[in-house]
């Protein structure tokens, strides 16, 4: 049985006090919060069993210090367009190699892949997928981020936001047990849409802002793809780490809480 780390809304039913820095460094796997363990202790564990014992079991990886390099470089790829090759030339590994260690991340529920929305539009499109890891707790630890201090100033903030926020889609989709296909949008202009939800043909175009504070440019994006896909604008959502909710260009902005909602 598929058994994914919690999803934000099942934390945040039981620990409604923890802010989103807090989450995201702490992640989401159950034991952290049925134990009340420090995230440090947990993922360094968490780790070490994965990569000494579980792939094992998926495939006989004997390079382990190479495998933890190259999960440690994943984590920093988090939210990234894969680009195989140059993990490849940053690991000193093969490219095939490369492709099998990322099929045992996707195995094992460590990674997922986000693939790209194909519909032309007339655009050249990006055909490579994203990566993203299933909790960002992990992504926290592999990265050497001790704290929250360090978290609110890494380089990767950002990209660990949108993990979180398309990492708790996947898990809310699976929860409820529904089949959404899900996407994102980029062609070689770089008018991007984060993630697009396909419910049966329905569309949801989402954009992802780890700021606080709405800005105009954060519907640029949703802007150019609504009138490119003659797409409802109804259908559409800014999710900011932000506490408002409201309107703005008929585009609903959503609060990283309610992110189940959608």
């Amino acid at each position: 049985a598929t058994l994914l780390p919690f999803s934000t809304k099942e934390v945040i039913e039981h620990n409604p006090k923890l802010t989103l820095e807090e989450l995201m460094f702490t992640g989401f796997y159950p034991r952290i919060y049925d134990q009340n363990i420090r995230p440090s202790s947990f993922y360094k564990s968490y780790v070490s069993t994965y990569i000494e014992k579980d792939i094992r079991l998926i495939k006989n990886i004997i390079d382990h210090d190479s495998f933890y390099k190259f999960i440690k470089i994943m984590a920093g790829r988090t939210g990234q367009v894969l680009n195989t090759l140059a993990i490849s030339n940053e690991c000193d590994i093969s490219h095939n190699t490369v492709k099998e260690w990322l099929s045992v991340l996707e195995t094992s529920y460590i990674t997922y892949k986000l693939k790209p929305f194909y519909k032309n539009y007339n655009k050249r499109l990006i055909k490579n997928s994203k990566i993203y890891f299933y909790d960002t707790g992990l992504v926290c630890y592999l990265l050497g981020i001790k704290n929250i201090e360090n978290l609110n100033t890494h380089y990767s903030k950002g990209n660990i936001f949108e993990t979180f926020v398309v990492s708790d889609f996947i898990k809310n989709n699976f929860n409820k047990g529904e089949s959404s296909d899900f996407y994102f949008w980029r062609d070689s202009q770089k008018n991007e849409i984060d993630l697009i939800i396909d419910s049966n043909g329905n569309l949801n175009g989402i954009e992802i802002k780890s700021g606080r504070t709405i800005k105009d440019d954060f519907f640029k994006g949703l802007g150019y793809w609504n009138a490119l896909s003659k797409n409802n604008p109804k259908n559409s959502y800014v999710i900011y780490a932000g506490e408002s909710e409201h309107k703005r260009k008929n585009i609903n902005i959503v609060n990283w809480k309610s992110i189940y909602k959608i």
